[in-house]
């Protein structure tokens, strides 16, 4: 069986990337950000890209690269605070945007990875969020039908990895990354460490490498923190 381990990000993108593709990023604010892929994806050169994450990183870090070059035509994401390039492209129509609500995000993302075409929430009803799609009524209360969402190719951060592609993820870093490992065509991750066949314990397994096409290890891992906050302590 082929290995799924490649030897550099630039290669385990090698063949998946083309313009116009749906691209999910992981990460949640800087944590669990694909650091080493992004890089690779702004060097590839390929654009009108419609990239589905959470947020799209801040000023100078993460996907910013990607806006930052031009590369990205639509954002789906549910913040975009924190990033002034992300604001500059979006108010000056230069950049297209489908605002969504962080948990229908997550559902929406999970959805398309469990093979849910559409599903109901309360959560926009009665607001933009909900303008076009079609609402109905359960049990008295209303309801707005959401869409899953796919992707032709996820991006991803964990923790570790095995050969197998059976990932595990740590703190912070585990929201959104194992959902959109699940939501790709192609499913590419970059991991800090790699480990030995059956060093996990298949209880602590996050994501079964049958969803993991590629692995490569990081070559970057900064871990920034985004906003840093200090309590002064007195001394006597």
């Amino acid at each position: 069986m082929k290995s799924k381990i490649y030897d550099s990000p630039a290669n385990a993108l090698e063949g998946v990337l083309f313009d116009g593709m749906t691209v999910m990023s992981g990460g949640f604010g800087l944590s669990g950000n694909p650091e080493s892929l992004i890089p690779e994806i702004r060097a590839a050169g390929v654009t009108g890209l419609t990239v589905i994450s959470n947020n799209a990183g801040a000023d100078g870090f993460g996907l910013w690269m990607l806006l930052e070059s031009r590369q990205i035509a639509k954002m789906i994401s549910s913040y975009v605070g924190e990033n002034k390039l992300f604001e500059q492209q979006y108010l000056s129509g230069e950049l297209e945007l489908e605002l969504t609500p962080q948990g229908t995000l997550a559902e929406r993302i999970r959805a398309g990875g469990a093979g849910i075409p559409a599903f109901y929430t309360k959560t926009g009803v009665g607001t933009v969020v909900a303008k076009g799609k079609p609402v109905e009524t359960f049990d008295g209360e209303d309801y707005v039908r959401e869409t899953w969402l796919k992707a032709d190719l996820s991006i991803i951060k964990a923790w570790r990895a095995d050969p197998a592609g059976n990932l595990m993820f740590r703190k912070t870093a585990r929201n959104f990354n194992p959902n959109m490992a699940t939501a790709g065509k192609v499913t590419v991750v970059e991991v800090e460490e790699i480990v030995e066949p059956g060093a996990f314990d298949p209880d602590c397994i996050h994501v079964p490498g049958i969803y993991v096409d590629r692995i490569v290890l990081s070559t970057i891992n900064e871990k920034r923190i985004e906003k840093l906050t200090e309590r002064h302590r007195e001394t006597t």
